[in-house]
Protein backbone atom coordinates (compact mmCIF):
# COMPACT_ATOMS: atom_id res chain seq x y z
CA UNK A 1 0.00 0.00 0.00
CA UNK A 2 2.83 2.68 0.79
CA UNK A 3 4.46 1.35 -2.54
CA UNK A 4 1.45 2.39 -4.72
CA UNK A 5 0.71 5.72 -2.42
CA UNK A 6 4.83 6.24 -3.36
CA UNK A 7 3.88 5.96 -7.03
CA UNK A 8 0.83 7.86 -6.83
CA UNK A 9 2.56 10.81 -5.45
CA UNK A 10 5.73 10.57 -7.43
CA UNK A 11 3.16 10.62 -10.56
CA UNK A 12 1.52 13.90 -9.52
CA UNK A 13 4.53 15.80 -8.59
CA UNK A 14 6.23 14.80 -12.03
CA UNK A 15 2.39 16.13 -13.40
CA UNK A 16 3.17 18.94 -11.82
CA UNK A 17 6.85 19.59 -12.49
CA UNK A 18 5.35 18.67 -16.29
CA UNK A 19 2.71 21.31 -16.37
CA UNK A 20 4.60 24.15 -14.81
CA UNK A 21 7.60 23.53 -17.25
CA UNK A 22 5.00 23.60 -20.07
CA UNK A 23 3.40 26.86 -19.07
CA UNK A 24 6.94 28.41 -18.65
CA UNK A 25 7.22 27.55 -22.28
CA UNK A 26 4.00 29.06 -22.92
CA UNK A 27 4.29 31.98 -21.20
CA UNK A 28 7.87 33.17 -23.15
CA UNK A 29 6.19 31.74 -26.49
CA UNK A 30 3.58 34.18 -25.48
CA UNK A 31 6.08 36.99 -24.65
CA UNK A 32 7.85 36.83 -27.72
CA UNK A 33 4.94 36.65 -29.76
CA UNK A 34 3.76 40.02 -27.81
CA UNK A 35 7.26 41.79 -28.16
CA UNK A 36 6.73 41.18 -32.37
CA UNK A 37 3.69 42.77 -32.57
CA UNK A 38 5.03 45.81 -30.01
CA UNK A 39 7.78 46.17 -33.16
CA UNK A 40 4.70 45.90 -35.93
CA UNK A 41 2.71 48.19 -34.23
CA UNK A 42 5.91 51.14 -34.36
CA UNK A 43 6.92 49.74 -37.98
CA UNK A 44 2.62 50.30 -38.82
CA UNK A 45 2.92 53.80 -37.62
CA UNK A 46 6.49 54.12 -39.68
CA UNK A 47 4.67 52.91 -42.95
CA UNK A 48 1.32 55.18 -42.28
CA UNK A 49 4.07 58.35 -41.72
CA UNK A 50 6.58 58.03 -44.69
CA UNK A 51 3.41 58.38 -47.45
CA UNK A 52 2.73 62.20 -45.63
CA UNK A 53 6.32 63.07 -45.47
CA UNK A 54 6.79 62.03 -49.38
CA UNK A 55 3.90 64.15 -50.18
CA UNK A 56 4.72 67.51 -47.63
CA UNK A 57 8.14 66.96 -49.35
CA UNK A 58 7.66 66.31 -53.14
CA UNK A 59 6.33 70.16 -54.24
CA UNK A 60 10.19 71.43 -53.32
CA UNK A 61 12.33 68.35 -54.37
CA UNK A 62 10.74 68.29 -57.86
CA UNK A 63 14.38 67.62 -58.99
CA UNK A 64 15.05 64.79 -56.24
CA UNK A 65 12.04 62.65 -57.94
CA UNK A 66 14.69 59.41 -57.84
CA UNK A 67 14.95 59.52 -53.93
CA UNK A 68 11.08 59.86 -53.47
CA UNK A 69 10.43 56.83 -55.52
CA UNK A 70 13.53 54.84 -54.10
CA UNK A 71 11.68 56.03 -50.24
CA UNK A 72 8.35 53.95 -51.57
CA UNK A 73 9.16 51.52 -53.70
CA UNK A 74 11.11 50.35 -50.30
CA UNK A 75 8.36 51.33 -47.98
CA UNK A 76 6.11 48.81 -50.20
CA UNK A 77 8.83 46.51 -50.14
CA UNK A 78 8.91 46.82 -46.09
CA UNK A 79 5.43 46.07 -45.98
CA UNK A 80 5.35 43.39 -47.94
CA UNK A 81 7.62 41.14 -46.15
CA UNK A 82 5.65 41.93 -42.78
CA UNK A 83 4.91 38.08 -42.81
CA UNK A 84 8.12 37.04 -44.04
CA UNK A 85 9.92 36.78 -40.35
CA UNK A 86 11.98 38.79 -38.59
CA UNK A 87 15.10 37.88 -40.61
CA UNK A 88 13.03 39.02 -44.01
CA UNK A 89 11.16 42.24 -42.45
CA UNK A 90 14.36 43.52 -40.71
CA UNK A 91 16.49 43.38 -44.09
CA UNK A 92 13.10 45.48 -46.02
CA UNK A 93 13.12 47.86 -42.84
CA UNK A 94 17.15 48.52 -42.62
CA UNK A 95 16.61 49.34 -46.47
CA UNK A 96 13.88 51.61 -45.51
CA UNK A 97 15.44 53.31 -43.14
CA UNK A 98 18.64 54.41 -45.68
CA UNK A 99 16.53 55.26 -47.93
CA UNK A 100 14.55 57.60 -45.34
CA UNK A 101 18.45 58.97 -44.19
CA UNK A 102 18.81 59.66 -48.01
CA UNK A 103 15.63 61.60 -47.70
CA UNK A 104 16.74 63.61 -44.41
CA UNK A 105 19.93 64.32 -45.77
CA UNK A 106 18.56 65.67 -49.15
CA UNK A 107 15.83 67.83 -47.56
CA UNK A 108 19.00 69.82 -45.40
CA UNK A 109 19.81 70.62 -49.24
CA UNK A 110 16.17 72.84 -49.16
CA UNK A 111 15.96 76.18 -47.17
CA UNK A 112 12.71 76.00 -47.71
CA UNK A 113 11.61 72.17 -46.44
CA UNK A 114 13.60 72.70 -43.47
CA UNK A 115 11.56 75.70 -42.51
CA UNK A 116 8.04 74.18 -43.59
CA UNK A 117 6.61 73.06 -40.42
CA UNK A 118 4.86 70.34 -41.15
CA UNK A 119 8.06 68.68 -42.69
CA UNK A 120 9.60 68.89 -39.56
CA UNK A 121 6.94 67.34 -37.44
CA UNK A 122 6.96 64.89 -39.63
CA UNK A 123 10.32 64.34 -39.29
CA UNK A 124 10.18 64.96 -35.68
CA UNK A 125 7.25 61.79 -35.74
CA UNK A 126 9.00 59.30 -37.89
CA UNK A 127 12.97 60.18 -35.60
CA UNK A 128 10.60 59.63 -32.75
CA UNK A 129 8.95 56.39 -33.83
CA UNK A 130 12.60 54.91 -35.00
CA UNK A 131 13.77 55.10 -31.17
CA UNK A 132 10.05 53.29 -30.41
CA UNK A 133 11.32 50.52 -32.97
CA UNK A 134 14.41 50.44 -31.45
CA UNK A 135 13.31 49.87 -28.09
CA UNK A 136 11.08 46.98 -29.08
CA UNK A 137 13.76 45.77 -31.67
CA UNK A 138 15.92 45.30 -28.16
CA UNK A 139 12.78 43.89 -26.05
CA UNK A 140 11.95 41.49 -28.81
CA UNK A 141 15.11 39.98 -28.66
CA UNK A 142 15.49 39.79 -25.61
CA UNK A 143 12.68 38.11 -24.84
CA UNK A 144 13.56 35.60 -28.03
CA UNK A 145 17.37 35.07 -26.25
CA UNK A 146 14.81 33.98 -23.21
CA UNK A 147 13.03 31.54 -24.84
CA UNK A 148 15.51 30.29 -26.70
CA UNK A 149 17.55 29.55 -23.58
CA UNK A 150 14.92 27.75 -22.30
CA UNK A 151 13.69 25.78 -25.01
CA UNK A 152 17.19 24.70 -25.11
CA UNK A 153 18.08 23.86 -21.80
CA UNK A 154 17.59 20.87 -18.90
CA UNK A 155 14.56 20.06 -18.65
CA UNK A 156 12.52 22.38 -20.06
CA UNK A 157 14.09 21.26 -23.32
CA UNK A 158 12.58 17.60 -23.29
CA UNK A 159 9.01 19.04 -23.17
CA UNK A 160 10.05 21.17 -25.73
CA UNK A 161 10.73 18.97 -27.87
CA UNK A 162 7.88 17.08 -27.11
CA UNK A 163 5.73 20.12 -27.87
CA UNK A 164 7.27 21.21 -30.45
CA UNK A 165 8.52 24.08 -29.33
CA UNK A 166 10.91 25.56 -31.72
CA UNK A 167 13.22 28.39 -31.47
CA UNK A 168 12.42 32.10 -32.83
CA UNK A 169 14.61 34.31 -34.84
CA UNK A 170 16.36 37.81 -33.96
CA UNK A 171 15.34 41.20 -35.31
CA UNK A 172 18.97 41.47 -36.70
CA UNK A 173 20.03 44.92 -36.66
CA UNK A 174 21.53 46.75 -39.91
CA UNK A 175 25.35 45.55 -40.77
CA UNK A 176 26.37 49.91 -40.42
CA UNK A 177 25.07 49.71 -37.01
CA UNK A 178 27.00 46.76 -36.36
CA UNK A 179 30.66 48.30 -37.29
CA UNK A 180 32.45 50.37 -34.36
CA UNK A 181 32.43 53.91 -35.52
CA UNK A 182 35.90 55.50 -36.07
CA UNK A 183 36.67 59.14 -34.81
CA UNK A 184 39.49 61.52 -36.45
CA UNK A 185 40.23 64.24 -34.41
CA UNK A 186 42.32 65.64 -36.46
Amino acid sequence: MIAIIAIIVTLVVLGIILAAVYNSLVTRRNQVDNSWSQIDVQLKRRHDLIPNLVEAVKDYMSYEQETLTKVTEARAAAIGAGNQGPQAQAQAENVLTDTLKSLFAVVENYPDLKANQNVMSLQEELTATENKIAFARQFYNDSVLTYNNKIQTVPSNLIAGTFNFSPRQFFAAPEEDKAVPTVDLR
